[in-house]
């Protein structure tokens, strides 16, 4: 019996992913490999839609090369289990693959050598849905990706939001780390990662939204459909009103604006 040709593509995919984690285990390239046991590799779903990216390894993490297995890792269990999320869901991989000694910050050298590693694992991947964790992360994404700067004061203003540039939808969040330290804004960052389990569908009344047949017309930009149909469409104001048996005209936007110009 001959292989399908998905499988075949997964064949492949498992190959690539397989000589690139060999290379990163072998990575001599900066200082870090005086200090560190493991360089860690990305672990999780293939196929997966969601690909959550932190920092660096910790200790424990560094101990057993293994993604998230330490104190962050029980408090990132728990986040993905609120938010009905398995791990076997996602696949999950560092921006900086060795442990950064004292938990420093990482340097620029560190990151722009480790980055070519998770440049290739986001094209070997190709998830939905890029999820930076932590400052330092977000920063390298938006920067990547070509998105609109912001300094440390203003991330807790775009964790939790969706955003999108070209092809690559990037949703940033809180390092579950940061819960150990300090655990007053627990309510909200519980509340971003269960926005994982809305990322991870379409749409429920996407196939008889009168915004598809605008956007396979043509009249309809395609971020809309993307943010919102196939993004966060629990914040749309059409499916808000859908839930509610409210009436709402077949040119409303998914932000509540109405737009003259789409006709059916």
């Amino acid at each position: 019996m001959k292989p399908t040709k998905k499988f075949g593509v997964q064949i492949k995919k498992i190959m690539k992913i397989s000589e690139l984690n060999k290379k990163i285990k072998k990575c001599d390239k900066c200082g870090l490999i005086e200090t560190r046991i493991n360089a860690l590799c990305g672990e999780g779903n293939l196929k997966a839609k969601l690909m959550l990216i932190a920092q660096a390894p910790g200790e424990n993490e560094d101990k057993q090369g293994r993604m998230f297995i330490g104190p962050s890792g029980k408090v990132l269990d728990k986040l993905l289990e609120n938010a009905q999320i398995n791990r076997k869901e996602i696949y999950m991989t560092n921006l900086v693959k060795c442990t950064l000694p004292k938990n420093r910050k990482p340097k620029q050298d560190e990151i722009e050598i480790c980055c070519k590693y998770l440049e290739q694992e986001i094209a070997l991947i190709n998830p939905g849905f890029l999820v930076p964790l932590g400052f330092y992360v977000t920063k390298y994404i938006f920067e990547k990706y070509s998105f609109p700067q912001f300094s440390r004061k203003e991330f807790h203003e775009i964790t939790g939001k969706l955003v999108l540039n070209d092809n690559r939808k990037v949703f940033p969040l809180t390092h579950p780390a940061a819960l150990l330290y300090n655990d007053s804004f627990k309510d909200i960052v519980k509340k971003n990662y269960k926005k994982l389990k809305i990322l991870s569908f379409t749409c429920k009344w996407y196939n008889c939204c009168p915004l598809k047949w605008f956007y396979e017309k043509g009249k309809l930009d395609r971020k809309w459909i993307e943010l919102y149909c196939q993004g966060d469409w629990e914040s749309c104001v059409r499916f808000q009103m859908e839930e509610r048996y409210e009436y709402h005209p077949d040119n409303m936007l998914p932000d509540g604006t109405i737009d003259e110009k789409m006709r059916i």
